[in-house]
Parts: structure tokens; sequence; C-alpha cells
């Protein structure tokens, strides 16, 4: 079970395939759940002592036998909601899913989240991010799943001037007319854990860590403000994190992840940006594909057609956007690189969904290597934690001292 401001997911997993039936019953406000073919066992009770009394949208959850061979779960609800009931195939180290996600009637609107004060960086907990649950450490990372392919093809990179920072000159960005906002992506979340470290850490974890520090360190710059697209450990689907940054209106886009490679040797950070065109070497575009099978462990419903997020990954009138996603990518990379070691000297690029906004520039950095077992170590730290959040911060600056925005444009609010 995965409580959020945005929503609440609940997870039954089996070995079959599940045969279900959903309805709403009014006065008050539930939704019903009939499972043909489960029993009710002791897993399946267990899920109502999962509700916690924070969450926004369940109330409690009761679990009965309706009729012979049909086991019944019912969510009292604490508010009007839409929810999605659909069923999910095998993937990865996961069976069949029946997943329900619990949305309320009426989203809520993300530019009141602009509008609250900063959250502090006490409110996050000072201590490493812990590692995973005992099993986690010795479950083998999901296998490679089949990717729609992605060609790999010659792409010219702008001749950008090397941005490096000078301790001596931090960038100063111009004062600007208007509030500069950056969207802060922290990958994967929920049941989808991303790369797992050799000690038990989720990528999903250290992502969520780093997020919330960088937020913290822009919120404190004068005409800035960091929004967490993801502020908690649940899923987003890629297409939803995108739409999301538009619909606060981002200036720029960072989704930050941890890298990891079968061999424990690999490391480094790396910054990529979208491509039209291919990738730029047959890694970047096995890392798209890998990253791109979020919304497959995660859990996406294919049935619900929204026509904005399909304009959105639609959209190919990108090539202003990801030069301007290259020129930042390059100072984020310029300033990562005076306080680790750099993967690709370059900025490298792939076709990585989540990178799809047509209107705003966007990088993806993979801060190190999770599965090397001492950068594994360095991710958790917290001190080193914020050292990655102001390197990519001062290439935000640096870019905007060159870049400064211009008037923002009306965008889809729905």
């Amino acid at each position: 079970m995965w409580p959020a401001d945005e929503y609440t997911r609940v997870t039954l997993e089996g070995a079959k395939p599940f045969k279900f039936q959903s309805f709403f019953v009014k006065d008050p406000e539930r939704l019903v759940i009939d499972l043909e073919g489960l029993e009710v066992n002791d897993e399946l009770r267990s899920l109502a002592a999962k509700v916690r009394d924070d969450d926004p949208y369940i109330k409690t959850m009761r679990v009965a036998v309706n009729r012979p061979g049909v086991s019944r779960l019912v969510f009292d609800l604490k508010t009007e909601v839409k929810p999605q009931v659909f069923p999910l195939a095998p993937v990865g180290e996961y069976k069949h899913r029946l997943v329900i996600d619990i949305y309320p009637a009426k989203p809520r609107d993300p530019l009141l989240a602009l509008l609250k004060p900063p959250d502090p960086i006490g409110e996050m907990s000072q201590a490493p991010v812990t590692g995973a649950p005992a099993p986690a450490t010795q479950t083998p990372l999901p296998p490679t799943i089949a990717a729609p392919p992605i060609e790999v093809a010659r792409v010219e990179v702008p001749d950008l001037p090397v941005l490096k920072l000078d301790p001596r000159k931090p960038a100063k960005v111009p004062k600007m007319e208007r509030l500069v906002i950056v969207a802060i992506d922290a990958g994967h979340g929920g049941e989808d854990p991303g790369a797992r470290g050799r000690g038990g850490t989720h990528e999903k974890d250290v992502t969520l860590a780093i997020a919330k520090r960088l937020k913290a360190q822009i919120d404190k710059e004068p005409g800035m403000r960091g929004v967490l697209v993801r502020d908690g450990d649940y899923f987003i689907p890629l297409a939803q994190r995108v739409t999301k940054s538009r619909r606060v209106q981002a200036d720029l886009f960072v989704s930050i992840h941890a890298d990891a490679w079968v061999k424990p040797d690999a490391r480094g950070s790396s910054v990529f940006a979208l491509s039209e065109r291919g990738a730029t070497s047959a890694a970047a575009r096995m890392l798209a594909q890998r990253e791109n099978q979020s919304d497959m462990i995660g859990g996406v419903n294919l049935g619900v057609k929204d026509p904005v997020l399909a304009r959105t990954l639609l959209d190919l009138s990108l090539t202003a956007t990801i030069n301007d996603s290259l020129k930042l990518g390059k100072a984020v990379l310029g300033e990562i690189g005076d306080i680790n070691s750099l993967h690709k000297q370059s900025v490298e690029q792939a076709g990585f969904a989540v990178l799809k906004a047509p209107d705003i520039p966007s990088i993806l950095v993979e801060t190190a290597f999770i599965s090397n077992p001492e950068e594994e170590r360095r991710l958790k730290d917290a001190g080193y934690q914020d050292k990655l959040a102001a390197a990519i911060l001062g290439g935000i600056k640096r870019y905007l001292s060159n870049n400064p925005p211009l008037a923002r444009n009306k965008v889809a609010s729905n």
C-alpha cells in the first residue's frame, strides 16, 4: 500500500491473473472489489492493518467472504474519489498484480505547492539513507525487459563552450523579472525501486533524498523555487512526470537517478539529454531502455487515454529545447566533475521518455553508480548528498546566468 497526496495505490500480487469486479456504493462513499477464486487468508486480511491514519483517501478497509469462491474488499473512503482498477502481467520480479489506484475526484492544483513556504532541510532525516529490508539484499536485479528499439545514430552536438565553475567566481544569476521554477524529479518510487546496490540500497531512496536537498538549496536562492515531482515513496508514470512539470510551468526539469552495471567497478557521474535521432552511444541507448521500463515495473493503466499526455509525448518540435538541454547538461556536468569522477566527459543523448517535455530544457543526472560499493556508500551519506545537490544547483545557476528565462508561456493545465 502506497499512500500519497496525489493518490493512494493498493497492490495485490498472485501467481494467477486476477478475476475481479469493482463498483461504488454511496452514502457513505465506498469502493467495493470482488475477487473471484481468491480465498480470504491472513495475507489478505493484513491489508486492512496497512491503512494509515494519514491516508488522504482511505478511511478503513475491510475483507470478507461475499459468497462461495468470492472474496470482497471494501474501502471506506474519506472523500469523493476517481479510482482506477487494472491488472498487470508479470514483469521483473513481480508476479501477476491487481492495482487499485485511488485518485481524488478533483485533482489538487500543483501550483499551490509554490505558495507553500520552503520545507526546512531538517524535515528530512539527516541520517544516511537506510538499506533495503534484508530479503532485498539477496534479490538479483530484475532481468532486462525488451523495449522498443532506439536506433543508434550519429548526433551532432552543438559546439558549446566549456562551463567550469571557478570557486573564486561563483555563478551569479541575473536578477529575474519573475520566479524561476525548477522541477526536480526523483527517479523511480513505490513499486519501482530502480537499481539496487550490493549493500541493499534502493535507487528510489537516494534519488528522493538528493531531490529534497536540491529543492531546499534552490528555495534559498532569491527568485528561484524548486518543485518536487515526487515527494514521497510512490510511483508516478513517466508521462505524468512530464505533464506535472508543465502544469507548474517549470523553466527547467532535472531528473535524478543512480546508475548501475553488472560489474561493480563501473563508477562516475553522467548527464543525459533527449535525442530525436537516436542515441549517441550504445550505452546511452541501453540506459534509456532501462529507465523507460519504469512504467512496466511501477504499473501504468494503459486503458486510460489522456490527450494532453499523448500530445506531450508525440510532440517532435524539440530542436530548440534540446539545444538548451545540452547547454544545461554541460553546465551541470562541469560542476559535478568537481566532486566526483565523470563516467562520460560530455552530455550524452537518447530517447528518455521522462525528458520529452517539448518546451522545458530537461536533463537526467546519473549521480553515481549505486552498483559500485564505494559510490553506494557515498550516495547514502548526507554530506555527499548535499555536495551533489550543490553541484547541480551550481550548474543550473551557471546556465541561467547565460540563458535567463523568457516570459512565461501558457501551458496545458488539464
